[in-house]
């Protein structure tokens, strides 16, 4: 017999090896961890923590099935060379079906002839990171969760009720189901009902953009080049997709995305095709096109009494550097290295030290990140004369500068810093 987390500091279940969900009693689901929020980081850290031996219970509010729908939200995801790591560790990255590494970068302002250009193969032989179709990442996280013991997803679900006592957390879902636990994780997003019933303040602020994503098809091939050029109205983002695609990234002001979105689509694509260029021969929108609002999100702490944000419920930065998911990954993998800590020793998941060791972990990197990326957008939206001829000098200076690329280099592929096992590749 093999004593679970929630045995071996709440005395609360004793279960046999063979057992391959988190237990119940009374009518109650006893687990170690309750994370709410099934998307992309959540089923990430219910992977990771039950991979560590605890018992966690993942509720969402969508069906899983709805998730992989190409219609669903079409967005892609860079996926640094550490989360990769992290991925592949848990076992989830053998399940994608598809993802198409970033070997160069290429960063332009306008027209200005001065550029950055970043080669992978100045800081190592391994990409900077992968392009993938989140729906295609989240049918790798489900097959994940197929082979993960002591792993249970609910949805569709929600929690109507969440209590978080001294010893535990109790919540009730809409259909009448509990589940008791030793923490609970707030991993539903930007506007996450668990950050918000703990009365955890944010700092945010409205950026007047919005994304425009597609697809575009190309004549000529991409060659794992992706291209990031400052306009005017915001970063335009190029970036390589499986086979001769790629996903456009497009920032505009909020009104004037909306004109765009509703053009006809020969109109479309020759507003697009303005801005991409011809260097990769004639273009093609292939599928729809969806438009995201743009802002900014940091919580004023990310933990409380047995509780944890993680992701977009922590923290929500502008996608300039497309490192949004790369922060939440972050999050799983330091959660996963102190809350499996934690379990292995014997203490209690919801331990005040522990989650604070958490926060100090997590909060430095994402503010900081947050800030870059805030005053990029800043510098770069706009087309004052003075201030587009020294940002333009300063691509020019870091052009000239191999070291200082380097650096840029390896922040680009998230393996700076004190990093946890996961993102170093290290199994839970």
């Amino acid at each position: 017999m093999r004593k679970t987390a929630a045995a071996r500091i709440g005395g609360w279940t004793n279960a046999p090896e063979h057992r391959k969900l988190p237990a119940m009693r009374d009518g109650m689901i006893e687990s170690d961890v309750l994370v709410v929020g099934g998307g992309l980081v959540g089923l990430s850290l219910g992977i990771g923590l039950a991979q560590g031996g605890l018992d966690v219970v993942v509720v969402d509010r969508e069906a899983p099935a709805s998730q992989t729908l190409p219609a669903f939200d079409g967005r892609v995801s860079a996926i640094a060379h550490a989360s990769r790591q992290a991925l592949q560790a848990l076992g989830i990255w053998r399940h994608l079906e598809a993802a198409e590494p970033i070997l160069d970068i290429r960063v332009t302002d306008g027209t200005s002839p001065l550029f950055v250009h970043y080669d992978h193969r100045e800081v190592g032989a391994e990409p900077f990171g992968h392009m993938v179709e989140n729906r295609h990442l989240r049918l790798a996280l489900q097959g994940a969760v197929n082979e993960t013991p002591g792993l249970r997803l609910l949805a569709p679900a929600a929690v109507t009720v969440l209590e978080r006592r001294p010893a535990a957390v109790h919540a009730r879902l809409a259909d009448g189901r509990t589940v008791r636990a030793a923490l609970v994780v707030g991993a539903e997003g930007r506007n996450s009902p668990t950050r918000e019933a703990a009365g955890i303040r944010t700092t945010t602020w409205s950026y007047g953009q919005a994304g425009i994503v597609c697809t575009v098809g190309h004549e000529r091939p991409h060659q794992g080049v992706a291209q990031e050029r400052f306009l005017p109205a915001g970063p335009f983002a190029i970036l390589p997709m499986t086979g001769s695609r790629s996903s456009l990234v497009w920032t505009e002001r909020e009104d004037l995305a909306a004109a765009l979105l509703a053009l006809p689509e020969a109109e479309f694509l020759a507003e697009l095709g303005r801005r991409f260029g011809d260097y990769l021969g004639k273009l093609e929108v292939e599928g729809p096109r969806w438009s995201y609002p743009l802002s900014f999100l940091h919580a004023e702490r990310y933990i409380d009494h047995r509780l944890a944000l993680a992701g977009d419920a922590a923290h929500g930065i502008h996608p300039i550097s497309g490192q949004g998911l790369n922060l939440g990954l972050r999050d799983v993998a330091t959660l996963v290295e102190i809350l499996v800590g934690q379990a292995r020793l014997g203490l209690d998941l919801g331990d005040p030290l522990a989650l604070a060791a958490y926060e100090r972990w997590r909060r430095v990197d994402t503010f900081v990140l947050g800030a870059i990326t805030d005053g990029l957008n800043r510098l770069f939206s706009n087309d004052i004369a003075p201030v587009r001829l020294v940002r333009d000098l300063g691509l020019g200076i870091v052009e000239q500068l191999p070291p200082l690329k380097r650096v840029f280099m390896r922040h680009a592929r998230g393996d700076m810093g004190d990093l946890p096992g996961l993102l170093r590749g290290e199994p839970v």
